[in-house]
């Protein structure tokens, strides 16, 4: 045991270079037909489990908890699959590192931002949040009195969660953006604003 230790410390620079470029190899192979599934859902947890107790990348680490997430219920929900795979598609193009916030300015926000309340407002979330998965945090709006839905004119806010790359026009939840965006400078009285700016008004 003390001899694998004294490996893990010695070589922990090359082994966490061969377990990124594993994932980037198996990343790009569940995204490759552009749909995931339930059981690629699972190798890939199988995969983060056996990589997690030699690595203490951030990456391998935070991807775990994401996948870990999905599968809390035993069932990977076709949207979880989607966030799933803009996710994998960002990573094995090395657009990011999982963990990285993307700049403000990047995104379509209202700036200022405007103060938000829940009780009889009608909110949107697209992308992928830090705060959970998004029947979290859709659970943390109707727990306030607010309400959930899909992107129509009725829609208070649209929420954008954090972890995204700088190619998010292309990305399945770029044309929720940019949606809102259009029902925005139509006159549609709709906030667009940053998973961090809604969280700190919980």
């Amino acid at each position: 045991m003390q001899g694998e230790q004294f490996y893990n410390q010695v070589g922990g620079d090359r082994i966490t270079d061969r377990q990124i470029d594993e994932l980037v190899g198996l990343a790009r192979g569940i995204a490759a037909d552009g749909m995931i599934n339930q059981a690629e859902v699972e190798f890939l947890q199988k995969w983060l489990a056996a990589n997690m107790a030699i690595s203490d990348q951030p990456m391998v680490r935070r991807l775990y908890q994401r996948v870990n997430l999905i599968l809390a219920d035993g069932i990977a929900d076709p949207e979880e699959c989607r966030d799933l795979l803009d996710t994998l598609n960002s990573f094995s193009n090395r657009d990011f590192e999982l963990g990285e916030v993307m700049k403000a300015t990047t995104l379509p926000l209202c700036d200022p931002a405007p103060a938000l309340t829940f009780r009889d407002r009608r909110y949107c979330f697209t992308g992928t949040f830090n705060f959970g998965q998004r029947k979290e945090c859709q659970a943390a709006v109707t727990g306030r009195g607010g309400e959930c839905g899909s992107l129509t004119r009725s829609t208070d806010v649209l929420v954008i969660g954090m972890y995204a790359t700088e190619s998010w026009k292309h990305s399945s939840f770029g044309t929720k953006i940019m949606k809102a965006v259009d029902l925005r400078e139509s006159g549609v009285p709709i906030a667009i604003v940053s998973e961090a700016w809604w969280a700190g008004h919980l």
